[in-house]
């Protein structure tokens, strides 16, 4: 399976920006898709997971919206009311059904080259 994000891109605290996520190869609608992201210096994070149901992390609750469309095999993730503390690399990644505890970030198979987000003050 190949991941591909765009939309990252720098923009002011209290915007928005849209990320997009392309897969390709063996995908099912079943798969578990999910967002981490990566600011310099820390470890990688949880942000959003999308299957039956959506899961977030509790710092972009209520703010970023994770969603899928199988038709077109991609996922996005809506991003609104940026703070400068959600600037990191923005990852995709694909985890088969079944796999695990989606906030882990072990059990995700694919992975995708990462877009930056960069929010500023």
């Amino acid at each position: 399976v190949q991941l591909v994000e765009s939309g990252g891109g720098l923009v002011q605290a209290g915007g928005s920006l849209r990320l997009s996520c392309a897969a390709s190869g063996r995908t099912f609608g079943s798969d578990v898709m999910g967002w981490f992201r990566q600011a310099p210096g820390k470890e990688r994070e949880f942000v959003a997971a999308i299957q039956w149901s959506t899961f977030y992390a509790d710092s972009v609750k209520g703010r970023f919206t994770i969603s899928r469309d199988n038709a077109k095999n991609t996922v996005y993730l809506q991003m609104n009311s940026l703070k400068p503390e959600d600037t990191a690399v923005y990852y995709c990644a694909r985890a088969r059904s079944g796999s695990g505890v989606v906030y882990y970030s072990r059990v995700y198979d694919s992975w995708g080259q990462g877009t930056q987000v960069t929010v500023s003050s």
